[in-house]
């Protein structure tokens, strides 16, 4: 509907749950119907009723970005809708990495397996680090400037470069503990915009529903301010 508003002449939006029928209503209800058509399904299965389209807006994001993410739908209605010219949204992404100094929640998930009511419980370890937190990091426990892993345009990239390694390096900011390294990511809308508009869901940001995504190290160790480590 703001598409519409904004000025679109049609607006084709698809999407494969149930409250598209909700949507619809509320399109009637505001007298949009003769410019915005829903379809029903997912964008590599459904046809489209035109050959290409100017734009793309899609929030695709998943947790740390990628997890669970949409965007190989995107990049697929890319290559196959988009025409010459024509514009993603959000179009830049970036994923970064920062350290993170929490004796207590490590405790609270680590370390407790070595005393569970008496019980040396250790070996569960394994089995809990390799999983992912998602949680909203107090900033006080940053004990890092953040390093940037990952550079994606959506204009450019393709689902082949979604799978990556990457080193990565962290200035330390405070003599601390490092028990955790902790990941996320910012959004740009870029391509053609007067004004830049972006958001971050990083710690020291307000607050989304991707929080941000920690990473437990079994063993946690000693690190000075000024030190970078990789």
């Amino acid at each position: 509907m703001f598409a519409a508003k904004a000025g679109a002449k049609k607006v084709l939006g698809v999407d494969q749950s149930e409250i598209l029928y909700q949507a619809m209503d509320i399109i009637r209800l505001n007298k949009l119907e003769d410019i915005i058509i829903l379809i029903k399904g997912k964008i590599e299965e459904v046809h489209l009723p035109v050959e290409k389209v100017d734009v793309i807006i899609s929030e695709w994001m998943g947790y740390f970005l990628l997890f669970e993410s949409m965007l190989d739908s995107v990049l697929y209605a890319k290559n196959k809708y988009l025409a010459k010219g024509g514009s993603v949204y959000p179009d830049i992404c970036t994923i970064s990495l920062v350290a993170v100094s929490d004796a207590n929640k490590h405790a609270d998930r680590i370390a407790f397996w070595d005393d569970v009511y008496g019980f040396n419980m250790s070996c569960m370890k394994k089995a809990v680090i390799p999983e992912a937190v998602v949680e909203v990091l107090d900033p006080k426990t940053l004990i890092s400037d953040p390093d940037s892993i990952k550079h994606i345009d959506c204009h450019t990239t393709s689902v082949s470069d979604l799978e990556f390694s990457s080193d990565f390096t962290l200035k330390i900011t405070k003599t601390s503990l490092c028990t955790a390294i902790a990941g996320y990511f910012d959004i740009y809308f870029e391509k053609n915009c007067r004004n830049r508009v972006l958001f971050s869901t990083g710690p020291q940001s307000t607050t989304t529903h991707w929080k941000q995504t920690v990473f437990l190290l079994e063993k946690p160790f000693s690190v000075k301010a000024g030190k970078k480590e990789k």
